[in-house]
C-alpha cells in the first residue's frame, strides 16, 4: 500500500492512478479517502487521480498533534512537493473544502489549476454575522461530548444524515468502519478546530475556476452555503445535485463525474 512520509511521525495514505492532469480529492473530517472509490476509476481515463487521507484519518498515522485545517494544508503541500505534482486540480468536499482555502491562503495559487468544492459553508460555525452556520456553540459542545463518551453511536446517527435516501445495511457498515479507525480524541479535536474557522475573510482573493457542488437535500449544509460561496467567490459557478444531499459525488456519483470531468476539460 503507498505511504508518503512526510515527517518522522507522519506517514499518509494515498492512491495514485492514471496520468496527466493531477486531480486530487480531499475528503471531510472523520473520513477517508475511500469515500471517493467512484471517482478514481473514472477519472484515471483521463487525468492523474489521486485520493488522500488527512493526517489521523483512515490509514495514515494516528498521530496525536497537528490536528488543525491550518496544518493538513500544509501536508497537503508538502504531499504535493513530494510528489512534483504541477498544476494541480484540487477537490475537496465538507472539511476538505476548509483545507483547500487555508492552503490557497498560505501558499497562493501558483500551482492551482482549479478548484472544485463539495458541499461546505465558508465556515461551520453560527457567527453572529452568519446565521446559515452549521452549529451554534451548544451543538458543538455536544457533538464533542458525544465523541468521547459514544463515538459509534454519534456516527451511527451522523453517517446517514449525509444522505438523501436511506443507506443499505451494508452502505452504513464499510462507512463506520472507515470513520471509526480515528481515535476519538483525535476526533474531538479536529471537530472543533474544523467548526471554527471562517475562511470568509479571504475567499474573494481567490481568482482560480472554482466549481461548487451542492445537494439540494439540506439535512446538513443549506444551498445558501453554496449561494453564498458563488457570490464570494469571483470566478465560481455553482451546480446543484436534486437527488443529494452531503455527497452528490456518491449519490448522483456518474452525474457528478461527468461535471467535474466538463470543468476540468474547460479549463485545458
Amino acid at each position: 500500500m503507498p505511504f508518503l512520509n512526510i515527517k518522522d511521525d507522519v506517514e499518509l495514505y494515498y492512491e495514485d492512478v492514471g496520468m496527466g492532469q493531477p486531480v486530487i480529492f480531499i475528503h471531510g473530517v472523520w473520513m477517508s479517502s475511500r469515500f471517493f472509490k467512484k471517482q478514481l476509476p473514472y477519472f484515471r481515463q483521463k487525468y492523474r487521480a489521486i485520493s488522500l487521507d488527512l493526517r489521523g484519518h483512515g490509514q495514515s498515522s494516528h498521530v496525536q498533534t497537528g490536528h488543525t485545517v491550518a496544518n493538513y494544508a500544509r501536508d497537503l503541500k508538502k504531499f504535493i512537493d513530494q510528489l512534483h505534482l504541477k498544476d494541480v486540480m484540487l477537490v475537496g468536499w465538507s472539511m476538505g473544502a476548509f483545507v483547500i482555502w487555508e492552503y490557497l491562503q498560505q501558499f497562493g495559487e501558483d500551482n492551482v489549476k482549479g478548484t472544485v468544492i463539495v458541499d461546505e459553508l465558508a465556515s461551520d460555525f453560527k457567527w453572529p454575522d452568519f446565521e446559515i452556520g452549521a452549529f451554534d456553540l451548544p451543538a458543538l459542545t455536544g457533538m464533542m461530548r458525544e465523541i468521547q463518551s459514544d463515538q459509534k453511536g454519534l456516527l451511527q446517527g451522523f453517517i446517514p444524515l449525509m444522505f438523501k435516501k436511506d443507506l443499505s445495511e451494508s452502505e452504513l457498515e464499510w462507512m463506520l468502519a472507515e470513520t471509526t479507525k480515528m481515535p476519538a480524541a483525535i476526533a474531538s479535536a479536529i471537530l472543533f478546530d474544523q467548526s471554527i474557522i471562517d475562511c470568509r475573510p479571504y475567499l474573494n482573493q481567490i481568482t482560480k475556476p472554482t466549481l461548487l457542488c451542492f445537494g439540494k437535500e439540506e439535512k446538513l449544509i443549506p444551498v445558501a452555503a453554496g449561494e453564498h460561496l458563488n457570490r464570494a467567490i469571483p470566478n465560481s459557478k455553482l451546480e446543484l445535485f436534486e437527488e443529494s444531499c452531503h455527497c452528490p459525488f456518491i449519490e448522483e456519483a456518474d452525474r457528478f463525474n461527468q461535471v467535474v470531468d466538463e470543468f476540468i476539460g474547460g479549463l485545458n
